[in-house]
């Protein structure tokens, strides 16, 4: 079951894909703990109001069974197109939905009357564009309960946000306490979103073409994304699991090994209740004391000697004495004597992970 504070979710898009395929992604979601689903009217061409409920009202019926909510991505053209008004939203509710994003802005005063509905539907504003939005429809006093935001995904390369507007967005969005979201893409080839071009479906530019665990693992540390959804279906099985298996309070590295580990060596690297940053944090080198204390009777052979480079993770062998046991994340290039055994390498691309390290993190490695 996925661990989030917040939660994971998954993207479905019925008028390019077959019902019985995202009843299935649905199911394989449930399974692994996702509980948020964002699917989108804008892209949506020939149906009837009748024809759409009856779609949904199935899809979104399984969702609910297996514990997920339902967000429809609508605008002001989708409104007019099936007929509907700021003052009856009951066409969502009758798809058996939970929530409207708004993709386009609507008045703000419109805005703030649709989160009184009484199908209780959430109204979700879009979070990337800060530009007092958020304070505009504050000002005409919503009902909190039913108001979250959601940032936009972006189809074409080199159009995603960068990350100084992303957060520029999310403290407009946090100071009025308001629930955020983002989209991270799948790298499963063949994937798909609402629109023809498909060259990945991520919030972030940085984040195009990165691995999905890496994405997701970048906008937890960044502390300000209480729910991440894939954009693109259909996410792999094996990416599912890996967003799965996170934890949101562990800002957690990928490590490639340099050697097998075994014994003491593995404990350490695996310290079964976390790494934690030493609160008098230097420049060199992130510096997990605790397992000293834990494996200080245990012995640490010299292993080989080599200059340290940034992103190496070492521990501190027999000849560092009491130090012995202490595992480093090297931020900066040194020399290495031989106390130090090199165990791994947390590659470049995860690096962007180092700007989150604050004294007291606490942390730990997949590998």
């Amino acid at each position: 079951m996925v661990s989030f504070m917040g939660r994971m979710g998954i993207s479905i898009y019925p008028e390019h894909s077959e019902k019985e395929k995202d009843l299935a992604y649905i199911r394989l979601a449930g399974k692994y703990g996702f509980q948020r689903i964002f699917t989108c009217l804008l892209s949506v061409e020939g149906k009837t109001r009748e024809q759409l409920i009856g779609e949904f009202k199935e899809l979104n019926d399984e969702a609910h069974r297996q514990g997920m909510e339902v967000i429809m991505d609508a605008n002001p053209e989708v409104f007019r197109r099936f007929n509907v008004t700021c003052g009856d939203l009951s066409f969502f509710s009758d798809m058996h939905a939970d929530g409207i994003r708004l993709d386009e802005a609507f008045e703000a005063g419109e805005t703030a009357r649709m989160t009184f509905n009484p199908h209780g539907l959430k109204i979700e504003l879009n979070s990337s564009m800060a530009d007092g939005l958020a304070a505009h429809v504050m000002s005409y006093h919503p009902r909190m309960a039913n108001l979250i935001t959601c940032h936009n995904f972006y189809p074409q390369r080199y159009t995603g946000l960068s990350l100084s507007h992303f957060e520029r967005c999310n403290e407009e969005m946090k100071q009025f306490g308001l629930r955020t979201a983002a989209f991270v893409s799948s790298n499963r080839e063949g994937t798909f979103g609402p629109w023809p071009v498909n060259e990945g479906l991520c919030t972030l530019e940085m984040h195009r073409d990165r691995k999905l665990n890496l994405q997701v693992r970048h906008l937890l540390a960044a502390g300000m994304i209480d729910d991440v959804i894939i954009a693109n279906a259909y996410a792999s099985e094996e990416e599912l699991a890996g967003c799965a298996a996170l934890d949101p309070g562990i800002l957690t590295f990928r490590l490639e090994l340099e050697k097998e580990l075994a014994g003491t060596e593995k404990a350490i690297v695996d310290f079964e209740t976390g790494h934690v940053v030493r609160g008098d944090m230097g420049e060199y080198m992130i510096r997990s004391s605790l397992p000293r204390v834990a494996y200080k009777d245990c012995h640490l052979a010299p292993d080989g000697i080599r200059d340290l480079k940034k992103g190496d993770v070492v521990i501190l062998n027999e000849g560092y004495g009491r130090y012995k046991g202490e595992l480093h994340i090297i931020l900066k290039d040194i020399p290495n004597d031989g106390r130090k055994n090199v165990i791994g390498h947390i590659p470049e691309e995860e690096w962007i992970l180092f700007d989150y390290v604050k004294p007291w993190t606490i942390f730990g490695f997949i590998y």
